[in-house]
């Protein structure tokens, strides 16, 4: 049985997108993270190095936005999935990554990626 750890709207500032005034002037990115976990050994236990510590994770997610600028915002959430399997604990994640101020010529509220991506097995 897993359980799901979410911590949604992280915003970071990033330099990501094809055209090179994405990458010189950034924007905003909003990223949501899912995380397939057992819980049980931290509720039993009620001890932080027992669960996936969501502080940490969400420093090194904005770390990953913050660094090397990519084109693609599927890029992007593949290096931000990665981040988040690096903990053993991690059976899967689901990774959102929202681009609000993406340059289109259109109203719109939002455009987002969402990628799921398993652990190791």
């Amino acid at each position: 049985m897993t359980d799901e750890l979410a911590v949604l709207g992280i915003e970071c500032f990033g330099h990501h997108g094809v055209f090179e005034f994405e990458k010189r002037e950034g924007q905003i990115f909003v990223i949501d993270l899912v995380l397939g976990i057992d819980t049980t050994p931290a509720a039993a236990s009620d001890d932080l190095r027992d669960t996936v510590d969501y502080g940490s994770l969400v420093a090194s997610v904005k770390a990953a936005v913050e660094k090397d600028p990519v084109d693609l915002i599927e890029t992007l959430a593949e290096r931000i999935s990665g981040v988040c399997l690096l903990d053993d604990r991690v059976e899967w994640t689901r990774v959102t990554v929202h681009k609000p101020d993406a340059p289109i010529d259109a109203t719109f509220s939002d455009v987002a990626l969402t990628i799921t991506r398993k652990g190791r097995p």
